[in-house]
């Protein structure tokens, strides 16, 4: 599909649900209620409110998506060193960075990778602590609904009732304490029934390349009984109305300017259980042939049914397998849940946004600084001012600028010099010099396409 109908048809959607709400009676009686839990349920969605006993913590595992080639940050992402095994955000790479966060919520034990065979060798040396054998290599990519779902049917086998956490391997999150809360308030919503939960970020911008969660009315869990484990206390919780794929500029800013749409963090909790019934339910072909990879798990032959089944899998994403169409039953009857993230969220998704990311840290530093010597950074106003700096990163043993602002320059260990340049990317790897701009580094991933068209195995 043309991403213009794509664009056009989530605006309707769009209207078509804002003008139901505006129309429609808020007060619902008990009887509409029951009318549209069995309609949901007619439609091939759980239509029944969750259940169980919050404040429970249940048996988490995390499983980290890690299969990705990162082509918008090559020339440094290459097949065996991706975007996710680069240090963009700390002196740790982005993964460690993902499973450091994580360890307080879960032991190494019960942290799984789902990767390829390229990338399973040097995730495996990053993460000495996690188990070689979790770290799972798809034999050809097959999209995030059959990577998490390959977990999902090993688990259940193991525990139907233990939660399980999909995490990208490469974002960046400031508050982990914040994070962790939240995560345990999903959790908790997760094991208590039929429920899935994703982690909405707040839209700072009327971001294009975001998919969106609509949400609805809040959540508010009914009290347990005398004497159970309390309800969570942490974060607000939402009701999911529909999801909407990455919009179009103008239909981005009527997600923003409406206040109850967030960015689609890709970070999803649900039970093991939960999982395989809506895969089952949703991509029963592709159910069949992971709960056969999955009874061979532990065995002899584990490796090679994996590579015989895996491939007839659906390339489909959780979104569009699973989430879309169960988000058909509506807020009420979907049992899928939004916890509004303010972690100080980041998917470095190009050069351009790292190099915004990188001038923030810089900034968030000098301030810092400011703030520990007050006298020095107080103006005669009163006010205080972080020291000057000029708007370029630069990655180098020395550098000298004359009249260069705004450019991103990574050329470790030699000497860099720019001079009457704005808005550059420059990237020296070594073996390949890439040229851009920070307007045009979205396209970088094109470069990659031609070197594979081209065969040229060594720079990509």
């Amino acid at each position: 599909m043309k991403p213009n109908r794509r664009a056009l048809r989530a605006h309707e959607r769009f209207e078509e649900q804002r003008l139901i709400r505006k129309t429609s009676n808020r007060g619902t009686s008990n009887r509409e209620t029951s009318s549209r839990g069995t309609r949901a349920k007619s439609r091939g969605v759980p239509g029944k409110p969750a259940v169980g006993v919050l404040g429970r913590k249940p048996e988490f595992y995390p499983i980290i998506l890690a299969g990705g080639r990162g082509t918008r940050f090559w020339p440094l992402s290459r097949k065996s060193f991706a975007k996710q095994l680069l240090p963009l955000n700390s002196a740790q790479s982005m993964i460690q960075e993902t499973m450091e966060r994580l360890l307080p919520a879960a032991p190494a034990a019960n942290f799984w990778i789902i990767t390829n065979a390229d990338l399973r060798p040097n995730i495996a040396r990053q993460l000495p602590k996690l188990p070689r054998k979790q770290i799972v290599a798809e034999p050809v990519g097959r999209n995030t609904a059959p990577a998490i779902g390959l977990a999902a049917f090993i688990l259940h086998r193991r525990n139907p009732k233990a939660v399980l956490g999909l995490f990208p391997s490469d974002q960046v999150i400031v508050d982990e304490k914040k994070f962790r809360r939240d995560l345990e308030t999903g959790s908790e919503l997760a094991a208590a029934g039929e429920n899935i939960i994703v982690m909405g970020v707040r839209p700072t911008r009327p971001e294009t390349g975001y998919g969106y969660v609509e949400a609805g009315s809040a959540y508010h869990p009914s009290k347990p009984k005398e004497g159970s484990p309390g309800t969570p206390t942490h974060g607000e919780v939402v009701r999911v109305r529909c999801f909407h794929e990455k919009p179009a500029r103008e239909l981005a800013e009527q997600f923003v300017a409406a206040g109850n749409f967030y960015w689609n963090s890709g970070i999803f909790l649900w039970s093991a259980e939960t999982l395989v019934n809506a895969l089952r339910q949703y991509l029963p072909a592709t159910a069949a042939q992971l709960e056969k990879i999955a009874a061979a798990w532990g065995t002899p032959s584990f490796e090679a049914t994996l590579r015989k089944l895996y491939p007839k899998c659906d390339d489909k994403s959780v979104d569009y397998g699973i989430l879309e169409p169960r988000s058909g039953g509506g807020e009420q009857g979907s049992n899928i849940y939004c916890i509004p993230a303010d972690w100080g969220w980041n998917d470095l998704g190009s050069w351009a946004a790292h190099f915004e990311h990188r001038l923030g840290q810089r900034e968030q530093a000098l301030l810092r600084r400011a703030a520990r010597a007050p006298k020095a950074g107080v103006a005669k106003s009163g006010t205080k001012s972080a020291p000057h700096h000029d708007n370029n990163v630069i990655t180098a043993a020395d550098h000298f600028t004359l009249d260069a602002h705004g450019n991103y320059l990574h050329a470790p260990g030699k000497f860099v010099a720019a001079v009457g340049v704005k808005g550059l990317v420059v990237v020296d790897s070594g073996d390949a010099l890439l040229i851009t701009t920070i307007e045009r580094s979205q396209d970088v991933g094109k470069i990659v396409k031609h070197l594979d068209q081209q065969k040229q195995s060594k720079l990509v």
